[in-house]
């Protein structure tokens, strides 16, 4: 038996697995959509988590409890009579075999640029042969994640900077505008200018290939570090941080960077 088989036979065993649980189990049984909507969006982050760590093991576990999820919602489609996961698989395989023309058609492309601008243009004559370029962002996206993904998909249809260097002009720009609002003290328009160098430096991070998230989550964790390095330092020392001064807590941080 292949690999395919035995991974048929585990799906197969699961949707079972569901299927009984749906009956049995009281807690399974009163699950809806909306129920389990936070609990799907909690799966993802712990996913996300165990890739960022590059934790196998975590991967593995957080892709089968995310199979798990998807197999409810098919089951609760089932059960409703929306949808099966026969339509669900279907309606991904016809998906993945239309935006790839370029392996399952005659199409030809010269890189993965192009092959991102053909998926989105044939988003858009999809659903009667119009579907507005933005329309596919989800609303509830985390905001660094939103703007990485509108300017992924305007870049699509040919809406992006010709030259990756022109970013900065446009970086600096914004925070000419932020400094100006600044010395108003204008809240409403600082927060307006924030968000626009915000988007600004996102759509740089998007142009040189570094993903936002990843990188503002790197110095997160770097930041704890350092910080849980000058906080336990003061505790050898038997000092509060409250009474340090500023100056003295940067000479135990500088410590924490030689660290790193």
């Amino acid at each position: 038996m292949d690999d395919k088989q035995k991974s048929s036979e585990e799906f197969e065993k699961l949707l079972n697995i569901i299927d009984k649980l749906r009956i049995t189990c009281p807690w399974d049984m009163k699950q809806t959509y909306e129920s389990l909507r936070k609990l799907t969006i909690e799966e993802t982050y712990e996913l996300a988590d165990a890739i960022f760590s590059k934790d196998n093991d975590g991967i593995k576990n957080e892709l089968g409890d995310l199979m798990l999820h998807i197999v409810f919602y098919a089951k609760i489609g089932d059960e409703t009579g929306s949808f099966t996961m026969e339509d669900v698989l279907k309606g991904i395989n016809e998906k993945l075999v239309y935006r790839h023309p370029h392996v399952f058609g005659d199409v030809k492309v010269s890189g993965a640029s192009e092959v991102e601008q053909n998926w989105e243009n044939l988003k858009i004559k999809e659903n009667n042969g119009y579907k507005p370029v933005l329309s596919g962002v989800p609303a509830s996206l985390p905001a660094i994640i939103k703007a990485n993904r509108i300017q992924e998909k305007v870049r699509g249809v040919g809406f992006d900077w010709e030259n990756r260097a022109q970013i900065w002009d446009k970086v600096m720009e914004e925070i000419t505008e932020l400094k100006n609002e600044v010395k108003d003290l204008n809240t409403e328009k600082i927060e307006s200018e924030l968000g626009d160098v915000m988007f600004s430096l996102i759509n740089a991070s998007r142009l040189y290939e570094i993903d936002p998230e990843a990188a503002l989550e790197k110095t997160n964790r770097k930041f704890i570090k350092r910080f849980n390095y000058l906080e336990n330092e003061t505790i050898k020392k038997g000092i509060s941080l409250h009474d340090m001064s500023l100056d003295e807590m940067n000479v135990i941080w500088e410590e924490a960077k030689k660290e790193d």
